[in-house]
């Protein structure tokens, strides 16, 4: 049963990072984006590490609803568009909000010492000491870096690239009970995960892996 659950969470975790890639609405990335780390908590369970999936959902939950949050502004402002075809050089009217969102895709990503790091880390090293052989190693890592392709697509199109001639762009910065929220949620995706490594394991985890394994997760 935990070989079936495996299969089918790295299979979620390809597939949602590989339909990310191709979809241009933002709500339907991120959604898509959950799915995949849903993926990742299905395969640390698979592997018998339940205090790490839960770990990873409680971290995921902080910078995720962040995410949510930012998207929520970023459509506000752009009136009411969804599709991030018609944003472009958003980063000139949202500074506060591109700076929060980054934080929070860097975390998705496994950024060293951001949030997701400490957990999304400690799952794939611990993953890469079970011996389920380099094929599931080999999908988990290109699931990593499918992780970070669809991030790096959502920060290029909507703060990077030229403006796609969408609708009206309004400046709702000045709004607090809209930016309050975010600035908050940043704080916590920055900070929460040394403090609930620190809370939840008691004693330190040592992994002793080879080089390339090592350096694997930060490579892709």
């Amino acid at each position: 049963s935990s070989a079936l659950l495996l299969f089918i969470s790295i299979m979620t975790m390809f597939m949602s990072g590989v339909v990310a890639i191709f979809e241009y609405d933002l709500k339907k990335i991120i959604a898509l984006s959950t799915l995949s780390q849903l993926g990742v908590m299905m395969f640390s369970i698979s592997l018998g590490l339940y205090e790490l999936a839960f770990f990873h959902l409680l971290t995921h939950a902080l910078f995720k609803a962040l995410l949510f949050l930012c998207a929520g502004v970023l459509i506000h402002g752009a009136g009411n568009t969804q599709d991030i075809r018609s944003f472009g050089g958003l980063s000139l009217n949202f500074p506060l909000v591109t700076v929060c969102m980054n934080l929070a895709n860097l975390s998705l990503c496994g950024v060293p010492f951001l949030a997701g790091f400490y957990s999304k880390d400690l799952i794939v090293e611990l993953a890469c000491q079970y011996s389920w052989g380099i094929f599931i190693l080999l999908m988990m890592f290109i699931c990593l870096s499918l992780t970070v392709l669809y991030s790096v697509r959502l920060t290029y199109l909507s703060f990077v690239s030229p403006y796609g001639g969408g609708t009206s762009i309004s400046v709702c910065e000045s709004d607090y009970s809209l930016v309050g929220p975010v600035v908050i949620l940043s704080f916590t995706s920055l900070v929460s995960g040394p403090i609930l490594s620190w809370t939840h394991f008691p004693a330190p985890v040592l992994t002793f892996l080879p080089a390339f394994l090592k350096w694997g997760a930060l490579f892709f």
